[in-house]
Parts: structure tokens; C-alpha cells; sequence
């Protein structure tokens, strides 16, 4: 996926040479992981309607991933911010009581595998809005390049927050680290689905990649809540590693919806 040499990570991705460059200058910072961790996977189960366990999801078993049943509120005071760049409290997503969404947390706005799941996104949105289910995407920079997402793959803008901070996803205990992002080996799943990346690359721009180098190091997840229940975890294990959405749109109809 690539190789690295002099603090420079040279791409391997079979991508346009216009739109993404071969090489990334990097500060000495760049490679300093803020976190990271390679730790075996186990099942969890979560329970839903009252007990009943009703969904297993493949979750990280480590510490900070084995989600506590408190995990709704442990984000709703979490502060991300809307594309056109208003800050608004995680809890004020979705309805707390009775909702149900999906949380694609997206690794940050530049990353050309996040374009091809923002244009999945947005092609299963009119299904998941047929149900009943909000769904959001969440990603990592500012609104600014929240905003070039939105207007390039297209998005829709008021389903797309910017958390530069990353504060969502340390709560949530995201992968993060230099051979997740670049040689775990789960994100060789994305030479399966090239066809699509180059698709949502059309109008792609490396431009909406964050001024902070170190949060391209970020992993995202998929996540559905009812209200503050949380019913479906799974975190990216690297690059491109996306949940399959007939899966969660699986998950989210079997939950009986306000």
C-alpha cells in the first residue's frame, strides 16, 4: 500500500496523478502516532428493547472499545460543528428518546476512500430516509473542507458535521496511527471497489484535507444508535475498511422506529 523513506509516504493507490499526488512531504510530527493500537477483535454483544439481545458486531477489544452502556451519554456534550461551520452539541443529531440513526465517521475530509463512502452515503440516503432513520457523516477538519466534500462528490450539507478535534472520536476510541492508515492489512479491501473510487474522485481535490497533518492518521467507524442506545459498533481497521450499508440498513430494520 506503501513504503516509507526520509519521513516522505509514497502512495500506492491506483490514483489519478492530477488529483492526488504521488508524495506527501512530511513534518517530523506526521509520524508520531497519537494513539495506536493492534489488539485481537472479539464479538460483543449489545442489547436492545430492553434486554433482548438482538445484534452481535465485531468490535476492537481493548479498552477504550468496549463500549460502555453509557457510551450515548458520554457523546452528547460533545461539541462537532455543522458544514456551514455552527457548533452544535452531538446530542441535538437525532432525536435522544426514540430515534434511530447511523454515524459514519468519515477519516477526514481529503481522503479519497472517504469520497467513495460519502457517494455510497448519499446514493442509500433516500432508503435509510424511507425508514425512518437518520442517517449523518461525520468527518475530521474544519468546516471549511466539510464544505468542499459537500459541493464536489455531492453531498448533502445538513447531513455532514466537521469534527476537527477528533473529540467524537477519541470518546468512541477510533483507530489512529501511522500503519493503520497505511499498512493494516484490511484496506487492501479498497482494490475491490477502484471502479467506485475513481467514480466519486471525479471532482476530487486534495485541498479538503485537513491543514493539521496528523489527523489524516485518523480511522472512522459506523455506528447506529436508537436514541442514546447504542445497537451496532464497528471500527474501520484501516484505510477503506468501510461497513457494508446493507448490513447497518440490515440492523436498522429490525428496530422498531418512532
Amino acid at each position: 500500500m506503501a513504503m516509507i523513506t526520509c519521513s516522505r509516504i509514497f502512495l500506492c493507490y491506483s490514483t489519478p496523478r492530477s488529483q492526488f499526488p504521488t508524495v506527501i512531504s512530511s513534518p517530523s510530527h506526521f509520524l508520531t502516532p497519537k494513539k495506536a493500537t493492534y489488539k485481537s477483535t472479539k464479538h460483543i454483544t449489545l442489547n436492545a428493547n430492553g434486554g433482548n439481545s438482538r445484534f452481535m458486531t465485531r468490535v476492537s477489544s481493548s479498552s477504550a472499545a468496549e463500549f460502555p452502556t453509557n457510551i450515548g451519554d458520554m457523546l452528547s456534550d460533545v461539541t462537532i460543528f455543522t458544514a456551514s461551520g455552527q457548533p452544535v452539541l452531538f446530542k441535538d443529531l437525532w432525536d435522544q428518546n426514540e430515534g434511530v440513526a447511523v454515524v459514519s465517521f468519515l477519516r477526514h475530509f481529503g481522503c479519497f476512500c472517504c469520497w467513495e463512502l460519502a457517494s455510497a452515503l448519499k446514493e442509500a440516503k433516500p432508503k435509510f430516509d424511507s425508514a425512518g432513520v437518520k442517517l449523518i457523516a461525520v468527518g475530521v477538519g474544519t468546516p471549511d473542507r466539510a464544505r468542499i466534500l459537500a459541493e464536489r462528490v455531492p453531498f448533502p450539507m445538513d447531513s455532514l458535521y466537521a469534527d476537527p478535534e477528533r473529540k467524537a472520536y477519541d470518546v468512541l476510541g477510533l483507530y489512529y496511527g501511522l500503519g493503520r492508515t497505511f499498512f493494516n492489512p484490511a484496506s487492501a479491501k479498497v482494490f475491490s471497489r477502484l471502479d467506485k473510487v475513481k467514480k466519486a474522485m471525479e471532482n476530487y481535490t486534495i485541498k479538503a484535507t485537513p491543514d493539521d497533518t496528523s489527523s489524516v492518521l485518523q480511522q472512522g467507524g459506523m455506528f447506529v444508535f436508537k436514541g442514546k442506545q447504542l445497537l451496532y459498533a464497528r471500527k474501520d481497521e484501516g484505510t477503506g475498511d468501510h461497513a457494508p450499508l446493507d448490513d447497518i440498513f440490515d440492523v436498522c430494520c429490525k428496530t422498531p422506529v418512532a
